[in-house]
């Protein structure tokens, strides 16, 4: 893997308010990364984009994910979040090249670590995900790819193949002008800890989880 990385070699963008800040090699036990580091200046976040292999500008393998604290850090089965990030690491390091944006302020949806917690506190007492979101006065999904978008234009990237169930991502991030030539499915087996949860994503939130039937007898 080359330390040059798509267009890393030029000055940090300041359009898009997303500013590149640092690019330092991160080892994992998937694969060499290089992790670049960003500053979103509109809402005050740090960023991070982990970068595989030389990616080119069209058609790179992409995963947009969302911080979840919960599922990345702690394993939570509430949700599919660990699994996907890990899967997303490992697809594109056998991919060769490719990115994965770790999006923070994206937990819960966009409504934040506490307020999600809340939100499966109710989940835990009936309510689905989506209606949790609503009887706490909040939205359903408060993310916003823009700073994603930002991102992947810094690394140089034009198109993507996008890893991700959710239409809506995929058309939020062409809005925001970053053209997705395929949404390649990350689909993760699904356990009774977590099926509701799926079950409305797919039902309510509009996600592609045609793997969800195989498990139609759980209650």
């Amino acid at each position: 893997m080359t330390e040059n990385i798509g267009v890393l070699g030029k000055k940090p963008s300041q359009r898009t308010g997303v500013e590149r800040v640092v690019n330092a090699p991160l080892p994992t036990v998937y694969g060499k990364f290089q992790a670049v580091g960003y500053l979103d200046h509109d809402r005050g976040d740090e960023q991070v984009a982990l970068v595989y292999g030389d990616i080119g500008t069209d058609q790179v393998l992409t995963r947009l994910h969302s911080e979840c604290l919960t599922g990345d850090a702690f394993g939570s089965q509430h949700c599919e979040c660990g699994d996907q990030l890990a899967s997303a690491l490992r697809a594109v390091a056998a991919e060769g090249a490719g990115v994965v944006v770790y999006l923070r302020g994206h937990e819960g949806r966009g409504i934040g670590l506490l307020a999600k917690l809340r939100a499966m506190a109710l989940q835990a007492e009936g309510l689905d995900t989506v209606e949790a979101n609503l009887a706490l006065g909040l939205p359903v999904d408060a993310r916003d790819y823009g700073v994603a978008a930002g991102i992947l234009r810094d690394l140089g990237v034009e198109s993507v193949r996008l890893m991700s169930n959710n239409p809506r991502k995929r058309d939020a991030l062409q809005r925001h002008g970053v053209q997705v030539t395929e949404q390649v499915p990350l689909l993760i087996p699904p356990c009774e800890s977590n099926i509701t949860y799926l079950r409305t994503k797919r039902e309510r939130l509009d996600h592609n989880l045609p793997h969800l039937d195989a498990v139609a007898h759980w209650s």
